[in-house]
């Protein structure tokens, strides 16, 4: 089994920033892809980006530019610095990371940008 914490949520303006964080515990030895997903109110979760083991990425077309994806292998931690934000980024953001052939989501933070 594999935990994911995520931390650095909260409320910010449009045009703030804030990082999230994510760190996994447990049978963490292999982990593979991370990344993040969001889920609006009333819409389906979507993909914000994701990183492999060797530092790919990729990124919703909707946060390019704006929002940069990283991770520490050695602390088994990925990171989302978002900048820029827009009152449609408000969601909850949950982590997600891949070991071995299984999917691991964390209990998701609530981000919230006031117009």
């Amino acid at each position: 089994q594999v935990q994911l914490v995520e931390s650095g949520g909260g409320l910010v303006q449009a045009g703030g920033s804030l990082r999230l964080s994510c760190a996994a515990s447990g049978n963490a030895f292999s982990i593979g892809t991370m990344g993040w997903y969001r889920q609006a109110p009333g819409k389906q979760r979507e993909l914000v980006a994701t990183i492999t083991s060797r530092g790919n990425t990729n990124y919703a077309d909707s946060v390019k530019g704006r929002f940069t994806i990283a991770r520490d292998n050695a602390k088994n931690t990925v990171y989302l610095q978002m900048n820029n934000l827009k009152p449609e980024d408000t969601a909850v953001y949950y982590c997600n990371a891949w070991v071995v052939l299984n999917s691991y989501w964390g209990q998701g933070t609530q981000v919230t940008v006031s117009s």
